[in-house]
């Protein structure tokens, strides 16, 4: 999602860098003509090092797309909770740190926008995914606040939910959830969502990436942003059923998918 958002805005004009653990995975970004830079999102000095870089460069930063994470499923019970601070340092933590970092900046300047990539997660809740939950439902509440202390400085805070797409998480969630629960007292429910997340991710209905692209850097450059935007596969519907019904019912809902 990240690199597919990067190439739009490049093509409309803006000046993008990328950042992630795997630079040689940009290259292609990097011959476009896009900067490419080392980022590790539980590493500070790494964080700190990138946002220096750009400021030093660029003199300016006008939109953060806060875009890193991964899902880290099994039992509560199962999961040691270092993996489960791991979690909430990539999805929640690192992209805090992020943005206190290039606040000053975007307050100097009085103008700027953070968007932060949450999920349908954020909003809804499904087996097994407790700590995943967790850090996406943080990412909403303090995106929230964030918004509201940021408006006095003309900084717009967005959030993007997207559904279900077409990327490696599908699969990292299952391995992980194998891997943690896939033996012991939880291992023929975990078994059934395994199950579950291999037929749904080995379909056609999710919804390509480059769809999602779109919705981000719509988010990041529309002159009247909406506090958030809800895109992708089963996104919009599975929302709705949980604030529309309650969770008694969304309960009902989401286990009917996995008995």
């Amino acid at each position: 999602m990240g690199k597919s958002t990067a190439n739009i805005l490049h093509s409309q004009g803006y000046t993008v860098y990328g950042a992630a653990r795997r630079t040689n995975e940009m290259d292609d970004l990097r011959a476009k003509g896009m900067g490419v830079i080392s980022l590790d999102l539980t590493n500070d000095a790494s964080i700190i090092e990138a946002v220096n870089t750009i400021l030093e460069k660029e003199g300016r930063i006008d939109i953060l797309v806060n875009n890193a994470g991964y899902g880290s499923y099994g039992a509560v019970e199962d999961v040691p909770l270092e993996e489960a601070r791991r979690q909430f340092e990539v999805n929640l933590f690192g992209m805090a740190r992020l943005t206190q970092l290039i606040l000053p900046a975007m307050r100097k300047q009085q103008s700027g926008r953070i968007v932060n990539i949450s999920s349908m997660g954020g909003k809804i809740y499904t087996p097994l995914g407790a700590w995943y939950h967790a850090t996406k439902h943080a990412v909403e509440g303090w995106s929230d606040c964030l918004r509201l202390e940021l408006k006095e400085f003309g900084i717009e805070v967005v959030v993007v939910e997207p559904g279900i797409i077409k990327t490696p998480w599908g699969a990292i969630a299952t391995e992980n959830l194998k891997k943690t629960s896939g033996n012991g007292a939880y291992a023929g429910f975990a078994g059934k969502i395994a199950a579950n997340f291999e037929k749904t991710y080995a379909g056609n209905k999710q919804t390509d990436v480059a769809i999602i692209a779109q919705t981000i850097a719509k988010a990041a450059t529309d002159k009247k942003p909406k506090t958030r935007y809800v895109k992708g596969y089963m996104a919009t519907l599975a929302i709705a059923t949980r604030k529309w019904f309650g969770d008694r019912v969304y309960d009902k809902v989401i286990m009917s998918q996995v008995n």
